[in-house]
């Protein structure tokens, strides 16, 4: 009996997050980059996959979405099932399935929610339609603990480029302002010296930096992102140190990449580990 008590400790201590996203045929961002990283975190991952997307990093050459029926099943059992302390949202494919999400996610109490507004592809493709973004924003940003947009999505959702880290700070303020809810602004796509993030909740906005890895072309960097820090909300840490761990996480994932050669070059892999 001592034996088997001593198996059966460790899941109770255990924190479980959840992701709803798509499934990346790479592995390097959507659902696997997400439960790689809850992994690493120490985190119990599940996932409520919403689409397939057959891709590599630098490429999308398809994507097939799930009945939204079946996303929302998926949601569903899981919070009846496990003790879920973390959820995050990645890519949600339609209007369809984001009105289910926010069906499911409405129910939900006292969990954080991590919404990465995944619309815009790191190669600029378009991956969500006006009908579903305005979902987004007019039900599912309001559930959220915080949204993780990168540039080109807070420039969609504000209607303004933002092209320097004065603006990143305006732009920050301006959507948790329109939203009510904490932003992380992520700035990787500025290309200095450092990488910085901008963070507005309340009143307050805060940087979190790191050093710009160049040359690296990998994809998948904010699905960890936003996965890491659901992981850490998961096991309740407050959200400014969740976001400090998860900037050192994907940093370091970022700067251990792998990278293979294949008949287009070299194939570039974030490497999320502690």
């Amino acid at each position: 009996m001592a034996l088997a008590k001593h198996r059966r400790s460790p899941s109770a201590a255990t924190a479980v997050a959840l992701t709803v996203a798509g499934s990346d045929s790479s592995a390097g961002a959507g659902a696997q980059a997400d439960l790689k990283t809850f992994t690493a975190l120490g985190v119990y991952g599940l996932t409520a996959i919403t689409c397939i997307v057959a891709e590599t990093p630098g490429k999308v050459s398809g994507i097939q979405a799930a009945d939204p029926k079946i996303v929302r099943e998926q949601i569903e059992l899981l919070l009846k099932s496990f003790p879920v302390a973390g959820i995050k949202t990645g890519l949600l494919c339609n209007a369809e399935i984001v009105a289910q999400v926010v069906r499911s996610l409405r129910k939900v109490k006292g969990c954080g929610l991590v919404v990465d507004p995944v619309m815009v592809a790191t190669i600029c493709d378009v991956l969500l339609a006006p009908e579903a973004i305005q979902i987004y924003e007019r039900e599912l940003f309001p559930l959220a603990t915080l949204i993780t947009p990168n540039l080109d999505e807070a420039a969609r959702l504000l209607g303004d480029p933002i092209r320097d880290l004065a603006a990143m700070h305006c732009g920050a303020r301006a959507l948790a302002k329109k939203y009510g809810t904490a932003v992380l602004l992520k700035g990787g796509h500025l290309r200095g010296r450092r990488a910085i993030d901008v963070l507005s909740s309340g009143n307050r906005t805060r940087e979190f930096s790191a050093l710009f890895v160049p040359g690296v072309k990998t994809h998948g960097t904010g699905c960890t992102y936003s996965a890491a820090i659901t992981a850490e909300l998961a096991k309740g840490v407050e959200l400014p140190r969740a976001i400090e761990t998860a900037k050192r996480f994907v940093s370091s994932a970022v700067s251990s990449h792998f990278v293979w050669k294949s008949g287009r070059g070299k194939i570039f892999a974030l490497n999320p580990s502690m």
